[in-house]
């Protein structure tokens, strides 16, 4: 069975972006991904959670395009454009780069389409600044408007926030959601965050080698495969979630209450996780 994609922000086509059916990839002897299913559509956002060495990052490459299953079938859509957005960057300290002339060395970028993709994400004070000055934050939200740059029908996106503080996270997470609204675009999305990513996406795909578990956040966060994966800290990430979901942030970080009788308590979900940390 194919994943049919949850309610979004935008209207969802019938027709996939990305599909992907009874897929295998094998390594010599060893399995790193059994029978995936997985579809994709116009306006979602699908998040793959699941821990070290799940076969993630092997799935997001197949996706790609990147590697060719072992076993089963990957469908695209014509013509499809994809923006990618990896994990990290490695920049030689030697190299003086600033941010307008990396992103100019993506084919074809006019200096407009630098201009454009800066304000998209918020960063076009970013423009003169060298690369290997920027905090984490900034450079995650370069390494975004690089992605924008190809004017994506899918985003893939490999732990966006890696690097980033907490609030910056939310900024972030926040972000993504506005650009798949503005770009009418799917998201396809690896992340650790589960006290915030679950707020910001459609459907959560639990993965260790196979599918464990799928759907709605809060479906997931009752799945008992869930519960055996994360254990105590995914439950309690997940309970966070469920509770103090009825605000989001704007990109300065600040809190939007949808109900302002329970303002006192929309960022316990941040707090609680500080405190978990300290």
């Amino acid at each position: 069975m194919i994943y049919d994609s949850m309610k979004s922000h935008t209207s969802i086509q019938s027709e996939p972006l990305l599909s992907l059916t009874d897929v295998y990839f094998v390594v010599g002897n060893k399995s790193i991904l059994e029978n995936i299913q997985l579809s994709l559509k116009t306006g979602q956002i699908l998040t793959l959670i699941g821990p070290n060495g799940a076969g993630k990052t092997t799935l997001v490459k197949l996706a790609l395009g990147l590697l060719t299953p072992t076993e089963g079938t990957i469908v695209r859509k014509n013509g499809l454009r994809i923006g990618y957005m990896p994990q990290k960057l490695h920049i030689d300290a030697s190299i003086p780069l600033n941010v307008e002339d990396f992103l100019q060395l993506s084919p074809a970028a006019t200096t407009n389409d630098v201009t454009n993709v800066l304000k998209q994400v918020a960063a076009t004070d970013l423009k003169d600044s060298r690369l290997q000055a920027l905090s984490g934050g900034e450079l995650q939200r370069v390494l975004l408007a690089r992605a924008l740059l190809h004017k994506p029908e899918l985003l893939v996106l490999d732990e966006p926030t890696q690097g980033v503080d907490l609030s910056g996270q939310a900024e972030l997470y926040n972000l993504i959601s506005k650009l798949r609204d503005e770009l009418s675009c799917a998201v396809l999305m690896i992340s650790h965050d589960l006290h915030l990513v679950m707020s910001a996406t459609d459907e959560v795909i639990c993965l260790n080698q196979h599918v464990c578990c799928h759907g709605h956040p809060e479906t997931v966060s009752n799945d008992p495969s869930y519960r055996e994966l994360f254990g105590k800290r995914g439950v309690d990430a997940m309970a966070v979630y469920t509770h103090h979901h009825d605000h989001h942030h704007n990109l300065t970080g600040e809190v939007i209450c949808d109900h302002d009788s329970e303002s006192h308590s929309v960022h316990e979900h941040a707090q609680h996780t500080q405190d978990k940390q300290a």
